[in-house]
């Protein structure tokens, strides 16, 4: 009997230990449903991103040729390539003599231009062997004239009530914009970017345009993709402009920081101007992680390359993007000086400049740096950045990342100003520290003055 009443016992606790773990697996979701957010991958918080521009990079412009580049970039610290888009060109409306990458005419097949299917897996495979992370752009919000669907599913566009044909996107003729309210369209394309993952085992997407798709599609695609493999979801949308779209995406844009920077520099405007972004920025938390960059594909072609926008600053700039909390984005050709505008819709190889490789190392000494230093990883609550304050605070922006006992020690120069002298006047920067580009040792505990020439650049780490 006593053997009856205990056995009774054990499954009265079991059953209760299960509904109290129903409980918890329901409050896990319920919170998880009203935070509304997708916790990023582990490796996400150290990565960079380099952009690949697949047509301009070689004289041949194709995937195999890209791939003779890999090792270099390996060496240099690059993470994750991430590819302008690989999807064949509609010919319809096509701009220039080659047309743009963002003119997609098939989600699922390979641009002849840079080779075949199987050459791009097994530039992943190779890329994935060499321990590189590998994205690709997606254009979800529009498609070529000629697509595919245009004539197997005409319904998926939205139309045009004027000239009753598909809707133009706004400002670029040779597209034309996606109906999200179309429930098979929302399958199709989800489908379609479950492709990449399935046969070229992919690890994540850069959504171009992020903002102009309905922020539930995002919701409804991420969670299906994810399922098939863990991704990352770089996102092409400032969250001080689109805070929604944060709860969708591991990383946004920094778009309106980029703008500022190039007004504080052209316009001569104050250093607080700078740290009124900052604040916005960290106000809205380390949920989604900002991505920071000088130049990429259309800031390149359309607005002009780093040198024009930063001029003398583009170094000072870059040592900011590699340093602050985020993720850190290249474009091709950066690391080797490039200094045209690359042409969008024709071919136009990057060409190095006599300083490519004193700019190589420049980068080399940054992305190492934010990989081995864990006080540079990105959306870390455990890190703290504090601004460090100087006797020149109109010239000088000064920052300290501190993770534990690690640290990263940031002077910047802002200002044209030559043999500028000050002192740091904070008690958090105290003992020895290294020049990461020079590794000459610096006791901050006796000595903490500076002499530093127009838009010049000091990392230290402790």
């Amino acid at each position: 009997m006593r053997f009856l009443l205990l056995a009774v016992l054990i499954i009265a606790l079991s059953g209760s230990c299960k509904l109290m773990k129903k409980k918890d697996e329901s409050e896990t979701k319920k919170t998880n449903s009203m935070t509304g957010r997708f916790k990023p991958l582990d490796w996400v918080h150290s990565t960079n991103i380099y952009e690949v521009n697949v047509r301009q990079y070689t004289t041949e412009g194709t995937f195999n040729a890209f791939a003779l580049e890999m090792s270099r970039l390996k060496e240099m610290g690059v993470e994750t390539l991430w590819f302008m888009p690989v999807t064949p060109i509609a010919q319809k409306n096509m701009k220039g003599s080659l047309g743009s990458y963002y003119a997609c005419s098939d989600y699922t097949s390979i641009n002849p231009e840079f080779g075949t299917l199987e050459d791009f897996k097994n530039l992943v495979k190779q890329a994935h062997e060499m321990g590189f992370k590998v994205i690709i752009d997606w254009v979800a919000n529009h498609t070529g004239w000629d697509h595919i669907w245009t004539k197997q599913h005409p319904e998926y566009y939205l139309k045009d009530s004027t000239t009753n044909d598909f809707q133009i996107a706004s400002g670029m003729d040779d597209i034309i914009e996606l109906d999200f309210s179309n429930p098979g369209l929302r399958k199709a394309m989800i489908e379609a970017m479950k492709f990449w993952v399935d046969e070229c085992d992919i690890d994540g997407f850069r959504c171009d345009l992020a903002f102009w798709v309905e922020f539930d599609f995002w919701k409804e695609a991420r969670p299906q993709l994810d399922a098939v493999k863990p991704l990352l979801w770089l996102g092409e949308f400032d969250e001080l402009e689109k805070p929604e779209y944060g709860e969708a995406f591991d990383a946004s844009y920094s778009w309106t920081w980029m703008h500022k920077t190039e007004d504080f520099y052209k316009k001569q405007q104050p250093l607080d101007s700078l740290y009124d972004v900052l604040k916005r920025y960290d106000d809205l938390g380390d949920h989604t992680m900002r991505a920071w960059f000088t130049t990429n594909h259309d800031e390149n072609s359309w607005n002009g390359t780093e040198y024009e926008k930063y001029g003398e600053m583009a170094k000072a700039i870059a040592v900011f993007s590699i340093t602050w909390n985020g993720v850190p984005l290249l474009y091709s050709g950066q690391e080797l000086g490039n200094t045209k505008r690359i042409k969008f819709f024709d071919k136009d190889t990057i060409v190095a400049s006599a300083n490519a490789e004193m700019l190589t190392s420049f980068y080399k000494t940054l992305l190492n740096l934010k990989r081995n230093n864990p006080s540079l990883q990105a959306g870390d609550t455990t890190i703290k950045t504090y601004r460090i304050k100087t006797n020149a605070p109109e010239q000088i922006f000064a920052y300290l990342r501190k993770k534990e006992n690690r640290e990263v020690l940031v002077v910047l120069n802002l200002s044209g100003e030559k043999n500028l002298r000050f002192d740091i006047i904070d008690d958090r920067v105290t003992g020895s520290y290294k020049n990461v580009f020079s590794a000459a040792a610096n006791d901050f505990t006796k000595e903490k003055s500076f002499e530093m020439q127009p838009w010049e650049y000091l990392v230290y780490e402790k």
